[in-house]
């Protein structure tokens, strides 16, 4: 099977390769590496590729710039607000993202240099190792801007901090600092911002000096729960994600954001 030409096949998503260690970056600094429709649609194969990408044996995710990700992108929320079947292709394609990276086999670290928000948080979440500088936030506010958390949250949350905490994140949409994350379990590690690099470092060479393929098969042993629990949930979660899509409330929340003022929900 042909390897996938990552560094040619991807607009806002860079590579970079040291031996058998490959650095992923989600590259939209100037946004935030907020997640338009052609970066969604990117990510959506992003993980398939890297699982057929026969130079690496360990993945770095991180994002350019300030941040890791700011999840959605409003102009494209904008866009499928006017037209949902955007929206319903989207959902499609979040499906395949989680499937992606629970079916990768290959030992993923998120270095997170940012807030990682929404499908950010997700994204990261749904890593094997996150490492975190200590400044950085994570939470995935769906809620705020009249949305379901499907694509990713409601499944991951209670997989690493159980329901009472994930209840109490999802339902908000609050925010978390990346040491009081570490403290509940949420991440593996906070650490200085001055330091992120050598900690991301040293996992990277530790991973891609072991016995690879032991490694690679522990992992994809161990996501044989996760992925039966996605599969249970994914479906129903983005149906009710797309009922969500079509609400006032949704509305609502973009012209608020736009506005820059707090939104005046309905429940409709």
């Amino acid at each position: 099977m042909k390897t996938p030409m990552l560094e040619n096949d991807y607009k806002h998503i860079s590579f970079a390769r040291s031996g058998n260690i490959l650095r992923v970056t989600l590259n939209r600094p100037d946004k935030l590496n907020a997640i338009n429709g052609e970066m969604h649609r990117e990510l959506s194969r992003l993980f398939f590729d890297l699982a057929l990408d026969d130079r690496s044996d360990v993945i770095v995710l991180t994002g350019a710039g300030k941040a890791f990700s700011a999840g959605g992108d409003i102009d494209h929320l904008e866009r499928c607000r006017a037209d949902p079947a955007l929206f319903d292709v989207a959902l499609r394609e979040a499906k395949l993202l989680v499937s992606g990276l629970l079916d990768c086999d290959k030992p993923v670290i998120c270095r997170m240099n940012g807030d990682a928000v929404g499908l950010g948080a997700t994204i990261a979440l749904l890593c094997d190792i996150v490492i975190a500088a200590d400044h950085a936030r994570i939470g995935d506010p769906h809620v705020r801007v009249g949305l379901v958390a499907a694509d990713g949250g409601a499944v991951i949350w209670p997989y690493l901090i159980g329901y009472a905490r994930a209840k109490q994140y999802l339902l908000t949409g609050d925010l978390i600092g990346a040491p009081e994350a570490c403290g509940i379990g949420l991440i593996n590690f906070a650490v200085p911002e001055a330091e992120l690099d050598t900690k991301v470092d040293e996992w990277a060479r530790r991973l891609a000096g072991g016995a690879t393929l032991a490694t690679r098969w522990t992992k994809a042993t161990i996501n044989v729960g996760l992925k039966q629990i996605a599969g249970g949930i994914m479906d129903a979660g983005l149906a009710y994600e797309g009922l969500s899509q079509r609400t006032e409330d949704h509305g609502e929340a973009i012209a608020a954001m736009r506005q820059r003022r707090k939104p005046q929900f309905k429940g409709r």
